[in-house]
């Protein structure tokens, strides 16, 4: 009885996230940061990383400062890195199609900072990590996400992309 309700737990803290993601969605941004910021409490520093990673990727769109938004989707980040090491025994695998929707938060918060390179990094790695996506809605979504980035940033061939200034292209 105690194992079913230990393998019970992860389930039920992924429900209790997706319950506040759906408020969050419903337009009660105050509330569900409140209601997310509980659960980091809960989960902490040290817990499980695929908790720590789900719940920090939503924290960070409750955001209102881009500096603390990107302060919680580095925290996801790492937290998918743990996994994806396997420094945490589970399946490196299971988090592959992480890393494109991550980093590409990551360039989006870079821009909002007015920090172009840093951003095209995080959208070369977006890119980079896009193989590892599923033709379905959302990986075709998370892909279009980064075209339309690209294109912002001038990632697409383009001069400047729109945004910022030009970069130096070598001779």
């Amino acid at each position: 009885m105690a194992e079913r309700q230990e393998q019970a737990a992860p389930d039920a803290v992924l429900t209790r996230i997706g319950q506040v993601v759906m408020l969050h969605h419903g337009g009660d941004r105050e509330e569900a940061r409140s209601r997310f910021l509980d659960l980091w409490a809960e989960i902490g520093e040290d817990g499980d990383p695929l908790h720590r990673c789900t719940l920090a990727h939503y924290l960070a769109d409750t955001q209102d400062d881009p500096a603390d938004e990107l302060a919680w989707d580095l925290r996801a980040l790492s937290a998918a890195e743990e996994l994806a090491d396997g420094r945490t025994g589970g399946d490196p695998s299971s988090v592959q199609g992480f890393f494109p929707s991550l980093h590409l938060n990551l360039a989006a918060d870079y821009v909002k900072l007015g920090r172009a390179e840093d951003a095209r990094s995080h959208l070369r790695r977006a890119r980079g990590a896009a193989d590892s996506l599923a033709h379905d809605g959302y990986g075709e979504g998370v892909r279009s996400a980064i075209s339309r980035l690209a294109l912002r940033l001038g990632e697409d061939g383009t001069p400047g992309g729109g945004w910022g200034p030009p970069r130096q292209r070598p001779s």
